[in-house]
């Protein structure tokens, strides 16, 4: 007996879709679908405009000389080709995503219904203060529930990503020591963060410098320490950190930073494992992102749209980019400029055009207030037993360099179990495409070698989590046994092949061409 694509049993002399050639070919609902401009014919619309006669002084001389070159099509041929391809996507409405470090949770669709209500939906940003009062008490409502969850006294909410928080804190750390009349280049990055902290760090202006982990997978505190110094000014940590464990010695690194003079920066990618019971202001953070994607259900993927609040510590909390929300008494009111502000305001300057990303503002706090303080703390908890569970479940089969203690949310796997098997660990991730799954987090953290990185979230149910954990073990139980062939040239079910992904990366093709037709003879 096999298994089918979601690791259910199929009837023994079942006919593979990929042995049954169609004259279409297409396979059943999954459709060969060209691209729209391969679709595209011209002089097509998707609606009727009668033939209008505008003569060149109209036009003002702009009138087109050349095909406009945009597909001619059909209304349904539209929708048909975006429904085609969407079913092509892997995504957190089709099955469990198991990839780490990014919280791909379940997404209510009690949110969407929040943010399209009038008045929020239909919001524009140049509107008068007076007709988005209601908004923008939802944006301080939001801050309060997040000054709270952190322990923090102010927070930052015009950043529209994380990386673009945590440019914010660090803006905001560099002008705290220059409001000081000090210099210090140097930002302490330990060599498991996320990629985006010292390459913000730089964007900064600042030098980096690393700091080593120790065989446990945790950043080495005594090295940490070794390294501060009158040049240091903040270190980026994550906590829990990208191994997928909390930092048994954070207070003592943020005493000894602060010690030192400089200011502690975490990364809040991984909120969603502590979020209602740790609050990082106790831990000593002077700065940390939070990515309402990961932690509070808004949409994650795409490039955006995004958010990400900076929670500020009293000490960097005068150096919040504008624009500012106030609340006179009467209404609240938006600090644009420098002339009018409060009592003790430096702010460094300005993050983006506008106040951040209202939909995310909406859909984020509509979350809160549907989970409340415990159901944002049993979110967590679910999110770290999901991941102390396939971690159990699989570190007799798979390698797990750090699996003799407890993970937070996400459970780290290496490839040392494949070893001799023949097997890669990009063949392993690729054939669970053919499985029905996106595969984990490959190659991340760099701490580790062929490093395999699952989050499964709190929105998973037991019964989603276990058939996960039954394919991944019979494929690594596959490997072991010398059963390659599943993972030479995975994946094979899916609408594309394994690509060249070096050649895709150095040659990549962004603009599609015509096919040149073969001109008749003379």
């Amino acid at each position: 007996m096999t298994m089918n694509n979601q690791g259910r049993p199929t009837a023994p002399g079942t006919v593979e879709e990929s042995e049954l050639p169609t004259i279409s070919g297409d396979r059943g609902l999954d459709h060969e679908e060209p691209l729209i401009f391969e679709l595209g014919r011209s002089g097509m619309t998707g609606v009727d405009i009668p033939e209008v006669q505008v003569s060149d002084t109209h036009l003002g001389g702009l009138r087109r000389r050349g095909p406009i070159g945009l597909p001619g099509l059909s209304e349904p041929e539209v929708v048909r080709h975006y429904v085609r391809l969407s079913r092509m996507n892997c995504a957190i409405d089709a099955g469990l995503y198991p990839l780490g470090s990014c919280t791909m949770k379940h997404n209510p669709r009690l949110n969407e219904k929040m943010a399209r209500l009038p008045g929020f939906g239909d919001t524009h940003p140049l509107q008068p203060e007076q007709t988005v009062q209601g908004a923008l008490q939802l944006i301080s409502d939001l801050m309060r529930w997040l000054m709270v969850l952190t322990g923090m006294p102010a927070v930052a909410m015009s950043p529209k990503a994380g990386a673009h928080g945590e440019l914010c804190g660090m803006l905001a750390i560099r002008a705290a020591i220059h409001a000081r009349g000090e210099t210090r280049p140097r930002i302490l990055v330990p060599e498991s963060a996320h990629g985006t902290n010292p390459a913000t760090a730089a964007m900064a202006g600042f030098t980096v410098d690393e700091v080593p982990a120790t065989p446990d997978g945790h950043v080495d505190a005594d090295a940490l320490e070794a390294k501060l110094g009158p040049d240091v000014a903040a270190i980026m940590l994550t906590n829990p950190n990208t191994c997928g464990l909390f930092e048994p010695r954070i207070k003592e690194m943020a005493d000894a930073v602060h010690k030192a003079g400089a200011y502690f920066y975490c990364d809040g990618a991984n909120f969603n494992a502590i979020a209602g019971r740790v609050r990082p202001g106790d831990l000593g953070v002077d700065a940390m992102h939070i990515n309402l994607h990961k932690t509070f259900s808004t949409p994650h993927g795409g490039g955006g749209p995004g958010a990400g609040p900076v929670v500020l510590s009293a000490a960097l909390a005068p150096f919040a980019p504008l624009p500012l929300i106030t609340h006179d008494g009467s209404e609240f009111r938006f600090i644009e400029d420098r002339e009018t502000l409060p009592h003790g305001a430096k702010p460094f300057g300005r993050m983006c055009a506008f106040h951040g990303q209202m939909g995310m503002f909406v859909r984020a706090l509509t979350y809160m207030l549907s989970h409340g303080a415990d159901g944002i703390r049993q979110a967590s908890e679910d999110a770290v037993l999901s991941a102390n569970y396939i971690l159990a479940s699989l570190k007799d089969v798979m390698s797990a360099p750090f699996g003799e203690g407890p993970c937070m949310h996400e459970a780290l796997f290496d490839d040392s179990f494949l070893e001799g098997t023949g097997v890669t660990t990009l063949d392993f991730a690729k054939a669970m495409i053919d499985e029905g799954y996106h595969p984990m987090t490959m190659y991340f953290p760099l701490v580790v070698h062929g490093a395999m990185l699952i989050e499964p979230t709190e929105s998973e149910s037991k019964e989603s989590v276990d058939r996960f954990i039954h394919v991944l073990r019979e494929m690594a139980l596959e490997a072991k046994a010398g059963k390659t062939t599943r993972f030479a040239g995975a994946p094979r079910l899916a609408p594309r092949r394994r690509l060249d992904e070096t050649a895709a990366a150095r040659k990549p093709i962004l603009r599609w061409k015509p096919k040149e037709l073969p001109q008749a003879a003379e």
